[in-house]
Protein backbone atom coordinates (compact mmCIF):
# COMPACT_ATOMS: atom_id res chain seq x y z
CA UNK A 1 0.00 0.00 0.00
CA UNK A 2 2.80 2.44 0.88
CA UNK A 3 4.44 1.72 -2.47
CA UNK A 4 1.16 2.47 -4.26
CA UNK A 5 0.79 5.80 -2.42
CA UNK A 6 4.39 6.72 -3.15
CA UNK A 7 3.80 6.18 -6.86
CA UNK A 8 1.20 8.95 -6.99
CA UNK A 9 2.77 12.39 -6.93
CA UNK A 10 -0.27 14.24 -5.60
CA UNK A 11 -0.71 11.78 -2.73
CA UNK A 12 2.93 12.22 -1.74
CA UNK A 13 2.36 15.98 -1.91
CA UNK A 14 -0.68 15.70 0.37
CA UNK A 15 1.08 13.43 2.87
CA UNK A 16 4.08 15.74 3.13
CA UNK A 17 1.70 18.70 3.49
CA UNK A 18 -0.11 16.95 6.35
CA UNK A 19 3.20 16.17 8.08
CA UNK A 20 4.28 19.78 7.61
CA UNK A 21 1.07 20.94 9.27
CA UNK A 22 1.77 18.68 12.24
CA UNK A 23 5.31 20.05 12.47
CA UNK A 24 3.96 23.62 12.40
CA UNK A 25 1.56 22.85 15.25
CA UNK A 26 4.13 20.95 17.30
CA UNK A 27 6.82 23.63 16.97
CA UNK A 28 4.34 26.43 17.70
CA UNK A 29 3.13 24.65 20.84
CA UNK A 30 6.70 23.94 21.98
CA UNK A 31 7.67 27.57 21.40
CA UNK A 32 4.67 28.77 23.39
CA UNK A 33 5.47 26.41 26.26
CA UNK A 34 9.26 26.76 26.45
CA UNK A 35 10.22 30.07 24.89
CA UNK A 36 7.51 32.68 24.47
CA UNK A 37 3.72 32.64 24.68
CA UNK A 38 3.33 35.06 21.78
CA UNK A 39 1.09 33.54 19.12
CA UNK A 40 2.87 35.56 16.42
CA UNK A 41 6.33 34.35 17.45
CA UNK A 42 5.25 30.75 18.00
CA UNK A 43 3.44 30.59 14.64
CA UNK A 44 6.42 32.17 12.91
CA UNK A 45 8.71 29.49 14.36
CA UNK A 46 6.19 26.79 13.43
CA UNK A 47 5.83 28.14 9.89
CA UNK A 48 9.58 28.34 9.31
CA UNK A 49 10.17 24.78 10.55
CA UNK A 50 7.27 23.44 8.52
CA UNK A 51 8.38 25.43 5.47
CA UNK A 52 11.91 24.00 5.59
CA UNK A 53 10.63 20.46 6.04
CA UNK A 54 8.02 20.83 3.33
CA UNK A 55 10.36 22.43 0.78
CA UNK A 56 13.00 19.76 1.36
CA UNK A 57 10.69 16.76 1.01
CA UNK A 58 8.50 18.20 -1.75
CA UNK A 59 11.64 18.98 -3.75
CA UNK A 60 13.25 15.58 -3.28
CA UNK A 61 10.32 13.16 -3.03
CA UNK A 62 7.54 14.76 -5.05
CA UNK A 63 9.05 16.94 -7.75
CA UNK A 64 12.47 15.21 -7.91
CA UNK A 65 14.46 18.45 -8.04
CA UNK A 66 17.70 19.36 -6.27
CA UNK A 67 17.44 21.96 -3.52
CA UNK A 68 18.32 25.52 -4.49
CA UNK A 69 17.90 28.99 -3.05
CA UNK A 70 16.09 30.09 -6.22
CA UNK A 71 13.50 27.30 -5.96
CA UNK A 72 13.17 27.84 -2.20
CA UNK A 73 12.29 31.49 -2.83
CA UNK A 74 9.73 30.51 -5.47
CA UNK A 75 8.32 27.91 -3.09
CA UNK A 76 8.04 30.57 -0.37
CA UNK A 77 6.23 32.98 -2.72
CA UNK A 78 3.66 30.29 -3.56
CA UNK A 79 3.16 29.28 0.07
CA UNK A 80 2.86 32.89 1.24
CA UNK A 81 0.41 33.68 -1.55
CA UNK A 82 -1.59 30.61 -0.49
CA UNK A 83 -1.72 31.96 3.06
CA UNK A 84 -3.06 35.30 1.82
CA UNK A 85 -5.52 33.55 -0.49
CA UNK A 86 -6.79 31.36 2.33
CA UNK A 87 -7.39 34.42 4.46
CA UNK A 88 -9.20 36.13 1.58
CA UNK A 89 -11.35 33.10 0.75
CA UNK A 90 -12.20 32.64 4.41
CA UNK A 91 -13.30 36.26 4.63
CA UNK A 92 -15.02 36.66 1.26
CA UNK A 93 -16.60 33.25 0.60
CA UNK A 94 -20.39 33.72 0.45
CA UNK A 95 -20.99 30.95 2.97
CA UNK A 96 -22.64 31.47 6.33
CA UNK A 97 -21.12 28.34 7.79
CA UNK A 98 -17.57 28.93 9.07
CA UNK A 99 -16.77 25.21 8.99
CA UNK A 100 -17.63 25.06 5.29
CA UNK A 101 -15.29 27.99 4.66
CA UNK A 102 -12.47 26.10 6.36
CA UNK A 103 -13.21 22.97 4.34
CA UNK A 104 -13.26 25.02 1.15
CA UNK A 105 -9.79 26.37 1.91
CA UNK A 106 -8.43 22.98 2.99
CA UNK A 107 -9.60 21.30 -0.21
CA UNK A 108 -8.95 23.98 -2.83
CA UNK A 109 -5.68 25.51 -1.64
CA UNK A 110 -3.51 22.37 -1.71
CA UNK A 111 -4.74 21.60 -5.22
CA UNK A 112 -3.88 25.14 -6.33
CA UNK A 113 -0.45 25.14 -4.70
CA UNK A 114 0.33 21.72 -6.16
CA UNK A 115 -0.53 22.97 -9.65
CA UNK A 116 1.51 26.17 -9.24
CA UNK A 117 4.50 24.30 -7.85
CA UNK A 118 4.26 21.83 -10.72
CA UNK A 119 3.94 24.51 -13.40
CA UNK A 120 6.21 27.21 -11.99
CA UNK A 121 8.31 26.41 -8.90
CA UNK A 122 9.60 23.07 -10.14
CA UNK A 123 9.14 23.53 -13.88
CA UNK A 124 11.92 22.29 -16.10
CA UNK A 125 13.72 25.10 -17.94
Amino acid sequence: MIQKISSHKILRYALIGALSTLIHIMMAFLTIYYVNDSVFISNSVGFLCAFGFSYWLQSVLVFKHPLSVHKALKYFVVQFAALLLSMGVSYLAPLDNTYLKVLLVVIILPLCTYAIHHLWTFSKP
